[in-house]
């Protein structure tokens, strides 16, 4: 069974930082491509991050600055490092496997729980 764990939310100050944790099961990690995504409230839900297999990294321009993207080969486990918070930035965040086409992260198959982050001025 593949499995996605999410972990690290929470409420938080505005500039302020958070790092969440995606620990996987069921798949075979080192050849698996890892992506956030997150979702707020009447919103679509879209990509935050990816980090392919072979370490390449995407973050999108809204929090390429603040955001960073990084995988523990060991740990099967994925993080997002996300600093200086801004309260556009809550959203119920979601961990995912994707695919990598076109030099370009898509949804793929598997979803963890998600984890709340809410970021207040």
């Amino acid at each position: 069974q593949v499995q996605l764990v999410e972990s690290g939310g929470g409420l938080v100050q505005a500039g302020g930082s958070l790092r969440l944790s995606c620990i996987t099961s069921g798949i075979v990690f080192g050849t698996t491509h890892m992506g956030w995504y997150r979702q707020a409230p009447g919103k679509q839900r879209e990509l935050v991050a990816g980090i392919t297999d072979g370490y390449f990294t995407e973050v999108v321009d809204s929090v390429k600055d603040r955001f960073t993207t990084s995988r523990d080969l060991a740990k099967k486990t994925v993080y997002l490092q996300m600093n200086s918070l801004k309260p556009e930035d809550t959203a119920f965040y979601y961990c995912n496997t994707p695919k990598f086409n076109d030099e370009h992260f898509d949804p793929g198959t598997y979803w963890g729980q998600g984890t709340q982050v809410t970021v207040v001025s």
